[in-house]
């Protein structure tokens, strides 16, 4: 089954995801549960703010020095048994991925959660080459039983309501048709997981943190899956962004804190598996993967995206996300920070991503790393500008209301032209083809005076 990547324009797959109002109402209000749930386990920590300019420092530091501690980390994971492997790209990444397998003769894997091989598209590439790939994350499970990428990071099935997991197990592992109880769905996943676990030849994880200090890594998970796979399967391969290192085991705490809290508002996330070096009769492989971060760690505007901890804390908040869907962003991390990512990686592809904010910073202030995610959005906007990156319709937009804007005696012409208009002619004002504005909202009626003219008014009386 290969994963159905979308490259539609957000705005265009936003309008789809918006054509089923009480779907987009719920999956709003979910995310601000989740997003408040955030907020009441900061509020019972007194040294949060401590915590994130903790978090953000070391992270600062870690990117200053990357090379010194991507260097240690190879060191010293060598020294423990760990076979360490350099990836420029995703292609190259993948193909280690295979070389791997095939050195193994395997031909079935159990997958965790790992955003980087989505970034990385390596489902579809271990497909094509005839190897069985499972995710065992619950949520990553379903959207694979759908033929779908992640909507959400940390929620990757937030988008989809109980009647449609039912329908949806009720076609691929037989359960009761109509049945919704969530933990019946639960424990079917559980016996069809379970099988898959037991077959596996490799377990692929993600890494959450590596400590250069150590040579170990620690993957977060909620469900044990990565700890069951990397147990079982003889072959363990680890994937992560170059980013992900920090100096020392002290650190790991700051940023355990965070992660959870900032994730779902959990105190801790469930399982915290530290792994050092194989287990007896194992072999352990970590792939270090750039694909594009040192090109972004080289631009002073954009490094600081690097700090990113993968909590999808900005995507709980942003008002655009709740109400366009993880799917309308065409990328594998979707939201704020995805968009600031995915340009560095492709600009023409993505460019439409950092137009799919309403910079009201409240990504800003969520960020447990203090990343100044709506200030990188609306430098995104620039840089795609004068690349000539944006599209057609938005420039000779912008360039229009550059000239309305910058000339007084014609806007305040366009303004009386305006009201006119919408006097005299209400249907066109509130033609939603003519008029995106007004499409879900009627236009107010115009007001007889523009404020200047009011304010000479009173200024004369």
């Amino acid at each position: 089954m290969e994963t159905t990547v979308r490259t539609t324009h957000h705005a265009e797959a936003a309008a789809a995801f918006l054509r089923d109002e009480e779907n987009v109402d719920w999956h709003n209000e979910t995310l601000w549960f989740v997003r408040s749930k955030r907020d009441k386990a900061a509020t019972l920590l007194p040294e949060w703010e401590d915590l994130r300019e903790q978090a953000s420092r070391i992270k600062n530091h870690a990117l200053s020095r990357l090379d010194d501690y991507l260097v240690e980390l190879e060191k010293n994971a060598q020294q423990n048994g760990i076979t360490v492997h350099w990836a420029s790209d995703a292609e190259e990444h993948n193909r280690i991925v295979l070389d791997i397998m095939r050195q193994h003769n395997a031909t079935q894997v159990v997958k965790s959660k790992s955003m980087l091989t989505e970034e990385c598209h390596l489902n579809p590439y271990l497909i094509k080459h005839g190897i069985d790939v499972v995710d065992t994350d619950l949520g990553e499970r379903i959207v694979q039983l759908r033929n779908e990428p992640p909507s959400h990071i940390v929620l990757p099935a937030i988008h989809l309501k109980k009647k449609h997991i039912g329908d949806l197990f009720h076609q691929h592992l037989g359960t009761d048709a109509g049945a919704t109880d969530p933990q019946y769905l639960t424990e079917a996943a559980r016996i069809h997981l379970r099988q898959k676990f037991l077959l596996a030849d490799v377990a692929i994880t993600g890494v959450n943190f590596a400590v250069a200090e150590t040579g170990g890594f620690v993957v977060c998970t909620n469900e044990g899956n990565a700890d069951l796979g990397a147990h079982l399967a003889k072959v363990h391969i680890a994937s992560m962004g170059i980013e992900k290192v920090i100096p020392k085991g002290e650190h790991l705490g700051v940023f355990l804190r965070l992660l959870a809290r900032s994730a779902t508002g959990q105190t801790t996330t469930t399982y915290s598996s530290h792994f050092r070096r194989p287990a007896p009769g194992q072999t352990m492989h970590l792939i270090l993967v750039d694909n594009g971060r040192t090109r972004q760690l080289a631009s002073p505007d954009f490094r600081n995206s690097l700090k990113c901890i993968r909590c999808g804390a900005c995507m709980n908040t942003c008002p655009v996300y709740r109400r366009s869907g993880g799917h309308s962003y065409h990328t594998a991390i979707a939201g704020p920070i995805g968009s600031i990512l995915a340009p560095n990686i492709d600009m023409k592809q993505y460019a439409d991503l950092p137009f799919a904010s309403t910079l009201c910073g409240s990504c800003t202030n969520v960020c447990p790393v203090k990343i100044d995610i709506h200030q990188q959005l609306y430098k995104w906007r620039q840089v795609l500008g004068e690349a000539g990156a944006v599209e057609p319709a938005k420039k000779v937009g912008m360039t229009g209301m550059d000239v309305l804007f910058s000339r007084p005696s014609l806007y305040r012409f366009a303004g009386r032209a305006g009201r006119r208009l919408m006097k005299l002619f209400p249907s066109l004002a509130n033609n939603g083809k003519l008029n995106p504005w007004a499409i879900h909202r009627d236009m107010p009626k115009p007001p007889a005076q523009s404020f200047r003219d009011w304010y000479a008014e009173q200024e004369k009386k």
